[in-house]
């Protein structure tokens, strides 16, 4: 896809030239074929040094009818529909500290362009982490992590990002810091605008900085697996797991086509209490036997997203929310659905919150045509599916699916934050 330029060449010249004032000369360049975003070209990119800078500078884009796309370490520019308009790139990656770790409190405050990996690190130092285990974790950013709403397999006792998230900076269009929230586990005041802005894809302002709760780091852990053999058979045994007594820390499907299914634990505890974990586990799994698997399987998700992005073909990945219930019947439906198809090969990671990631490997004419069937099928049941990181032969033209009845709402939310349309426009949900 090729975007056509929204603003004028003089619109764009009176913008560079008054954000180069604000940021230094050095900190804004004319944007490169790598700063596309789905094939639409942006004309210039803007590093902020701090956040009255950024919102400086995003005022100075929505006074000029300027489109901006945020972006922290762009490891998921693919995510969402391709922007109706892109002008400026709006760039964190120089809010990059980790503000204050207040240990005591098990809370964090940290700029929006500090990497997770990163922030992970400053916080091992004092024995704590950031429960959360997203994709690209060296690269993706605290504020991209929030925008996308990525979580991974410690999403099942930590809970969502939502969960996580106690407090937020948010720079508005009109160059309003918006603050809400608290650097104390406790404070509820504002706790609306977090969740707000947690998946909304940076559409309602540009995140500056976020603080988090925090948890110790375990004593010990230890992931082990088992073969399940059939879907129905790997559904039971995620079903037993979570409704018995385990405190177990993840739990995941994993599954390829003609292949049998295997389910990942993950256990954290001490040496003791892991021993004890491992041995109920053995009396609900048999007779199937468990081995021991590694850590690495919990890269899994990562590993499927990397292979779609590999080469030339750019294979789409669908994104899957189900009941936890309905992990089989999905899955089954995938492999019936991609039987009428073919080529296509599929292979998918499933957590048991019923969250997964389906790699779909086929002719982008096949898989373009197969995705429509499948979100059909999936959202009759009440789950829904997104599309992400395929070329634009692979995928539908809306990522998202059906909005249901929220549409409205939402819209009227963007109206309020964003009336110009500055930020990431048609990339959310029904065109937002």
């Amino acid at each position: 896809m090729d975007g056509v330029p929204s603003a004028n060449v003089t619109q764009h010249a009176a913008f560079a030239e008054a954000a180069r004032v604000i940021v230094s000369n050095q900190f804004v360049r004319a944007a490169s074929a790598s700063d596309a975003v789905a094939g639409v070209h942006p004309q210039t990119v803007v590093e902020p040094g701090d956040e009255q800078e950024l919102a400086v500078v995003l005022k100075l884009a929505n006074d000029e009818g300027l489109a901006v796309i945020p972006r922290g370490g762009g490891t998921k520019l693919g995510w969402g529909n391709p922007p109706k308009r892109a002008d400026v790139v709006l760039s964190t990656t120089r809010l990059n500290r980790v503000i204050e770790h207040a240990w005591a409190d098990l809370t964090v405050t940290v700029e929006a362009g500090c990497t997770i990996q990163n922030l992970q690190d400053a916080l091992a130092r004092q024995g704590q982490r950031l429960a959360l285990d997203p994709l690209w974790p060296q690269h993706a950013t605290v504020g991209g992590v929030l925008a996308t709403n990525d979580s991974g397999a410690l999403r099942l006792r930590f809970g969502a990002l939502r969960d996580l998230i106690i407090g937020v900076t948010l720079a508005l269009p009109d160059g309003t810091l918006a603050k809400s929230g608290g650097k104390v586990v406790k404070n509820v005041a504002g706790y609306d605008l977090p969740k707000l802005i947690t998946g909304a894809l940076g559409t309602l302002g540009v995140i500056t900085r976020a603080v988090f709760r925090v948890h110790s780091l375990p004593k010990d852990t230890r992931t082990v697996s088992c073969v399940a053999g059939s879907l129905d058979d790997a559904q039971r045994l995620l079903l037993a797991i979570q409704d018995s007594q385990l405190a177990h820390s993840a739990l995941q499907l994993r599954y390829a086509e003609n292949s049998q299914a295997q389910v990942g634990i993950l256990f954290e505890a001490t040496e003791s209490g892991l021993t004890a974990q491992i041995e109920k586990l053995r009396a609900i799994v048999a007779p199937a036997r468990l081995t021991d698997s590694g850590p690495e399987i919990w890269k899994s998700r990562q590993a499927l997203y990397d292979e779609a992005n590999a080469g030339e073909a750019r294979f789409p990945v669908a994104k899957i929310s189900v009941l936890p219930s309905c992990i089989a019947k999905t899955l089954k439906l995938v492999a019936r659905i991609s039987g009428n198809f073919r080529p296509i090969r599929h292979r998918a990671v499933v957590q048991a919150t019923g969250l997964g990631c389906v790699l779909l490997e086929g002719a982008p004419a096949s898989v373009a045509a197969l995705l429509p069937v499948l979100r059909a099928e999936v959202e009759r049941d009440g789950g829904s599916v997104v599309v992400g990181h395929g070329s634009t032969a692979h995928v539908p033209a809306d990522a998202w699916g059906s909005p249901g009845d929220a549409l409205p709402l939402m819209r009227s939310i963007k109206q309020q934050f964003d009336r110009k349309g500055t930020l990431n426009p048609g990339r959310f949900v029904g065109g937002i």
